[in-house]
Protein backbone atom coordinates (compact mmCIF):
# COMPACT_ATOMS: atom_id res chain seq x y z
CA UNK A 1 0.00 0.00 0.00
CA UNK A 2 3.10 2.58 0.83
CA UNK A 3 4.47 1.63 -2.80
CA UNK A 4 0.99 2.71 -4.47
CA UNK A 5 0.64 5.69 -2.37
CA UNK A 6 4.47 6.79 -3.33
CA UNK A 7 4.05 6.02 -6.79
CA UNK A 8 0.84 8.83 -6.67
CA UNK A 9 2.24 10.88 -4.83
CA UNK A 10 5.42 11.15 -7.52
CA UNK A 11 3.18 10.95 -10.49
CA UNK A 12 0.74 14.11 -8.77
CA UNK A 13 4.12 15.97 -9.00
CA UNK A 14 3.46 16.21 -13.02
CA UNK A 15 1.21 18.96 -14.68
CA UNK A 16 -0.42 16.05 -17.21
CA UNK A 17 -1.55 13.83 -14.05
CA UNK A 18 -3.20 17.27 -12.10
CA UNK A 19 -4.54 18.00 -15.99
CA UNK A 20 -6.54 14.77 -16.44
CA UNK A 21 -7.96 15.07 -12.34
CA UNK A 22 -9.27 18.36 -13.47
CA UNK A 23 -10.74 17.74 -16.44
CA UNK A 24 -12.01 13.97 -15.33
CA UNK A 25 -13.59 15.79 -12.51
CA UNK A 26 -15.38 18.65 -14.64
CA UNK A 27 -16.62 15.64 -17.49
CA UNK A 28 -17.62 13.62 -15.32
CA UNK A 29 -19.83 16.41 -12.97
CA UNK A 30 -21.25 17.89 -16.44
CA UNK A 31 -22.61 15.04 -18.00
CA UNK A 32 -24.12 13.56 -15.14
CA UNK A 33 -26.04 16.55 -14.63
CA UNK A 34 -28.09 16.10 -17.66
CA UNK A 35 -27.56 12.61 -17.70
CA UNK A 36 -30.62 12.01 -15.45
CA UNK A 37 -32.91 14.49 -18.10
CA UNK A 38 -31.62 12.48 -20.60
CA UNK A 39 -32.33 8.98 -19.30
CA UNK A 40 -35.67 10.13 -18.11
CA UNK A 41 -36.69 11.82 -21.56
CA UNK A 42 -35.52 8.50 -23.01
CA UNK A 43 -33.10 10.10 -24.97
CA UNK A 44 -30.02 8.20 -23.66
CA UNK A 45 -28.79 7.23 -27.08
CA UNK A 46 -28.17 10.77 -28.28
CA UNK A 47 -25.12 10.67 -26.56
CA UNK A 48 -23.77 7.84 -28.20
CA UNK A 49 -25.13 9.14 -31.49
CA UNK A 50 -23.24 12.75 -31.07
CA UNK A 51 -19.93 11.17 -29.94
CA UNK A 52 -19.88 9.40 -33.39
CA UNK A 53 -20.79 12.50 -34.89
CA UNK A 54 -17.43 14.14 -32.86
CA UNK A 55 -15.47 11.18 -34.07
CA UNK A 56 -16.38 11.99 -37.89
CA UNK A 57 -15.71 15.88 -37.27
CA UNK A 58 -12.19 14.74 -35.98
CA UNK A 59 -11.68 13.29 -38.83
CA UNK A 60 -12.28 16.11 -40.85
CA UNK A 61 -10.22 18.05 -38.95
CA UNK A 62 -7.29 15.54 -38.74
CA UNK A 63 -7.46 15.50 -43.09
CA UNK A 64 -7.80 19.83 -42.81
CA UNK A 65 -4.15 19.51 -40.64
CA UNK A 66 -5.72 22.01 -38.22
CA UNK A 67 -3.46 22.31 -35.41
CA UNK A 68 -6.79 22.90 -33.02
CA UNK A 69 -9.25 20.89 -33.84
CA UNK A 70 -11.92 21.96 -30.79
CA UNK A 71 -13.46 24.75 -32.84
CA UNK A 72 -14.89 22.71 -36.02
CA UNK A 73 -15.44 19.24 -33.71
CA UNK A 74 -17.77 21.78 -31.83
CA UNK A 75 -19.49 23.40 -34.25
CA UNK A 76 -20.11 20.59 -36.38
CA UNK A 77 -21.37 18.26 -33.01
CA UNK A 78 -23.87 21.23 -31.96
CA UNK A 79 -25.41 21.53 -35.66
CA UNK A 80 -25.78 17.88 -35.64
CA UNK A 81 -27.05 18.03 -32.63
CA UNK A 82 -29.87 20.40 -33.67
CA UNK A 83 -30.68 18.68 -36.57
CA UNK A 84 -31.03 15.63 -34.87
CA UNK A 85 -33.63 17.33 -32.58
CA UNK A 86 -35.27 18.50 -35.31
CA UNK A 87 -35.19 15.07 -37.55
CA UNK A 88 -36.13 13.23 -34.23
CA UNK A 89 -39.64 15.40 -34.72
CA UNK A 90 -40.21 14.55 -38.16
CA UNK A 91 -43.41 12.26 -37.83
CA UNK A 92 -41.58 10.48 -40.92
CA UNK A 93 -38.47 9.77 -39.22
CA UNK A 94 -38.89 8.46 -35.42
CA UNK A 95 -36.17 10.03 -32.97
CA UNK A 96 -34.17 6.48 -32.84
CA UNK A 97 -34.23 6.22 -36.68
CA UNK A 98 -32.68 9.54 -36.30
CA UNK A 99 -29.79 8.83 -33.97
CA UNK A 100 -28.95 5.37 -35.85
CA UNK A 101 -28.75 7.31 -39.24
CA UNK A 102 -26.60 10.31 -37.86
CA UNK A 103 -24.46 7.79 -35.98
CA UNK A 104 -23.77 5.38 -38.52
CA UNK A 105 -23.33 8.08 -40.97
CA UNK A 106 -20.95 10.11 -39.64
CA UNK A 107 -18.80 7.18 -37.60
CA UNK A 108 -18.32 5.46 -41.05
CA UNK A 109 -17.29 8.56 -43.39
CA UNK A 110 -14.38 9.41 -40.76
CA UNK A 111 -13.26 6.60 -40.51
CA UNK A 112 -13.12 6.85 -44.48
CA UNK A 113 -12.16 9.89 -44.69
CA UNK A 114 -9.34 8.64 -42.04
CA UNK A 115 -8.03 5.54 -44.38
CA UNK A 116 -8.05 7.86 -47.66
CA UNK A 117 -5.86 10.87 -46.25
CA UNK A 118 -4.38 10.23 -43.10
CA UNK A 119 -0.53 10.78 -43.11
CA UNK A 120 0.00 8.99 -39.79
CA UNK A 121 2.04 5.46 -39.46
CA UNK A 122 -0.27 4.01 -37.09
CA UNK A 123 -3.49 4.67 -37.98
CA UNK A 124 -4.89 2.17 -36.57
CA UNK A 125 -3.80 3.16 -32.88
CA UNK A 126 -5.13 6.99 -33.82
CA UNK A 127 -8.73 5.08 -34.56
CA UNK A 128 -8.43 3.06 -31.78
CA UNK A 129 -7.39 5.96 -29.56
CA UNK A 130 -9.98 8.39 -31.13
CA UNK A 131 -12.69 5.26 -29.97
CA UNK A 132 -11.62 3.96 -26.96
CA UNK A 133 -10.03 6.89 -25.32
CA UNK A 134 -6.13 7.98 -25.32
CA UNK A 135 -4.14 4.93 -23.06
CA UNK A 136 -1.92 7.68 -22.22
CA UNK A 137 -2.57 10.68 -19.95
CA UNK A 138 0.06 12.79 -21.57
CA UNK A 139 -2.41 14.39 -24.33
CA UNK A 140 -4.25 16.90 -22.47
CA UNK A 141 -2.40 20.83 -23.25
CA UNK A 142 -3.07 23.77 -20.36
CA UNK A 143 -5.08 25.50 -23.33
CA UNK A 144 -7.38 22.36 -23.53
CA UNK A 145 -7.63 22.27 -19.63
CA UNK A 146 -8.64 26.03 -19.25
CA UNK A 147 -11.03 25.51 -22.26
CA UNK A 148 -12.73 22.82 -20.25
CA UNK A 149 -13.07 24.93 -16.85
CA UNK A 150 -14.70 27.21 -19.04
CA UNK A 151 -16.85 25.86 -20.51
CA UNK A 152 -17.63 23.28 -17.79
CA UNK A 153 -18.85 26.42 -15.95
CA UNK A 154 -21.22 27.36 -18.63
CA UNK A 155 -22.74 24.43 -18.41
CA UNK A 156 -23.07 24.16 -15.06
CA UNK A 157 -24.63 27.41 -14.92
CA UNK A 158 -26.95 26.86 -17.33
CA UNK A 159 -28.32 23.57 -15.44
CA UNK A 160 -29.05 25.72 -12.06
CA UNK A 161 -30.25 28.86 -13.88
CA UNK A 162 -32.78 26.72 -15.87
CA UNK A 163 -33.35 24.44 -13.12
CA UNK A 164 -36.81 24.52 -12.99
CA UNK A 165 -37.68 24.50 -16.44
CA UNK A 166 -35.32 21.75 -17.17
CA UNK A 167 -37.45 19.86 -14.90
CA UNK A 168 -40.72 20.49 -16.31
CA UNK A 169 -39.86 19.79 -19.94
CA UNK A 170 -37.92 16.49 -18.46
CA UNK A 171 -41.53 14.41 -16.54
CA UNK A 172 -44.29 16.36 -18.34
CA UNK A 173 -43.37 17.94 -22.22
CA UNK A 174 -47.28 18.57 -22.69
CA UNK A 175 -47.73 20.44 -19.91
CA UNK A 176 -44.84 22.63 -19.78
CA UNK A 177 -46.12 23.44 -23.46
CA UNK A 178 -50.03 24.22 -21.54
CA UNK A 179 -48.00 25.92 -19.21
CA UNK A 180 -46.39 28.53 -21.60
CA UNK A 181 -42.20 27.01 -21.33
CA UNK A 182 -40.66 26.85 -24.64
CA UNK A 183 -40.34 23.12 -24.52
CA UNK A 184 -38.49 23.03 -27.98
CA UNK A 185 -36.38 25.86 -26.90
CA UNK A 186 -35.53 23.83 -24.01
CA UNK A 187 -34.57 20.79 -25.79
CA UNK A 188 -32.33 22.41 -28.20
CA UNK A 189 -30.48 23.55 -25.46
CA UNK A 190 -30.49 20.38 -23.45
CA UNK A 191 -29.21 18.95 -27.28
CA UNK A 192 -26.39 21.75 -27.30
CA UNK A 193 -25.25 21.48 -24.22
CA UNK A 194 -24.80 17.39 -24.38
CA UNK A 195 -22.48 17.98 -27.47
CA UNK A 196 -20.69 20.36 -25.67
CA UNK A 197 -19.84 17.52 -22.97
CA UNK A 198 -19.41 15.05 -25.68
CA UNK A 199 -16.65 17.13 -27.38
CA UNK A 200 -14.70 17.72 -24.08
CA UNK A 201 -15.26 14.34 -22.75
CA UNK A 202 -13.36 12.73 -26.12
CA UNK A 203 -9.65 13.50 -25.06
CA UNK A 204 -10.61 11.49 -21.97
CA UNK A 205 -12.58 8.58 -22.70
CA UNK A 206 -13.07 8.13 -25.99
CA UNK A 207 -16.46 8.82 -28.45
CA UNK A 208 -17.79 4.99 -27.95
CA UNK A 209 -17.80 5.26 -24.45
CA UNK A 210 -18.88 8.69 -23.49
CA UNK A 211 -22.26 7.56 -23.30
CA UNK A 212 -21.41 5.52 -20.14
CA UNK A 213 -20.46 8.63 -18.53
CA UNK A 214 -24.03 9.88 -19.12
CA UNK A 215 -26.10 7.31 -17.87
CA UNK A 216 -24.50 4.86 -15.76
CA UNK A 217 -24.38 7.38 -12.77
CA UNK A 218 -27.89 8.22 -13.39
CA UNK A 219 -29.14 4.88 -13.49
CA UNK A 220 -27.27 4.22 -10.43
CA UNK A 221 -28.76 7.07 -8.28
CA UNK A 222 -32.50 5.90 -9.62
CA UNK A 223 -31.73 2.68 -7.70
CA UNK A 224 -31.84 3.84 -4.31
CA UNK A 225 -33.26 8.19 -4.74
CA UNK A 226 -36.75 8.49 -6.10
CA UNK A 227 -36.73 12.31 -6.87
CA UNK A 228 -35.47 14.00 -9.33
CA UNK A 229 -33.04 16.49 -7.37
CA UNK A 230 -31.87 13.75 -5.06
CA UNK A 231 -31.32 11.51 -7.98
CA UNK A 232 -29.56 14.46 -9.76
CA UNK A 233 -27.16 15.20 -6.37
CA UNK A 234 -25.84 11.21 -5.96
CA UNK A 235 -25.33 11.26 -9.74
CA UNK A 236 -23.09 14.13 -9.74
CA UNK A 237 -21.37 13.15 -6.76
CA UNK A 238 -21.20 9.24 -7.89
CA UNK A 239 -19.98 10.56 -11.12
CA UNK A 240 -16.97 12.39 -9.59
CA UNK A 241 -16.01 10.17 -7.53
CA UNK A 242 -15.81 7.42 -10.21
CA UNK A 243 -13.66 9.45 -12.68
CA UNK A 244 -11.43 10.12 -9.95
CA UNK A 245 -11.17 6.73 -8.84
CA UNK A 246 -11.02 5.41 -12.46
CA UNK A 247 -8.43 8.01 -12.90
CA UNK A 248 -6.37 6.65 -9.72
CA UNK A 249 -6.25 2.93 -10.64
CA UNK A 250 -5.29 3.94 -14.29
CA UNK A 251 -2.15 5.25 -12.95
CA UNK A 252 -1.28 2.98 -10.50
CA UNK A 253 -2.18 -0.27 -12.74
CA UNK A 254 -1.22 1.70 -16.23
CA UNK A 255 -4.47 0.76 -17.56
CA UNK A 256 -6.57 2.79 -20.09
CA UNK A 257 -8.48 6.33 -18.66
CA UNK A 258 -11.69 6.00 -20.40
CA UNK A 259 -12.09 2.49 -20.00
CA UNK A 260 -11.00 1.92 -16.29
CA UNK A 261 -13.61 5.12 -15.34
CA UNK A 262 -15.91 3.30 -17.29
CA UNK A 263 -15.23 -0.04 -15.43
CA UNK A 264 -15.97 1.74 -11.90
CA UNK A 265 -19.33 3.04 -13.44
CA UNK A 266 -20.09 -0.57 -13.76
CA UNK A 267 -19.19 -2.03 -10.61
CA UNK A 268 -21.09 1.21 -9.23
CA UNK A 269 -24.18 0.27 -10.87
CA UNK A 270 -24.19 -3.31 -9.58
CA UNK A 271 -23.43 -1.98 -6.15
CA UNK A 272 -26.69 0.55 -6.14
CA UNK A 273 -28.73 -1.71 -8.01
CA UNK A 274 -28.01 -4.02 -5.07
CA UNK A 275 -28.45 -1.73 -2.38
CA UNK A 276 -31.52 -0.69 -4.53
CA UNK A 277 -33.35 -3.88 -4.06
CA UNK A 278 -32.30 -4.86 -0.59
CA UNK A 279 -33.48 -1.78 1.19
CA UNK A 280 -35.67 -0.09 -1.37
CA UNK A 281 -35.65 2.95 -2.36
CA UNK A 282 -35.65 6.29 -1.08
CA UNK A 283 -37.85 9.23 -1.50
CA UNK A 284 -36.48 11.73 -0.64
Amino acid sequence: MNEVFEKLTLYFQYPFVRYALIVGVLIALCSSLLGVTLVLKRFSFIGDGLSHVAFGAMAIAAVLNLTNEMPLVLVITIVCAVLLLRTGQNAKIKGDAAVAMISVSALAIGYLLMNLFSTSSNLSGDVCSTLFGSTSILTLTQTEVWLCIILSIVVVAIFILFYNKIFAVTFDEDFAKATGTGANAYNLLIAVVIAVIIVLAMNLVGSLLISALVIFPALSAMRIFKSFRSVTLCSASLSVCCALLGILISIVAGTPVGSTIVAIDIVAFGIFSLIGTVFGGIRA
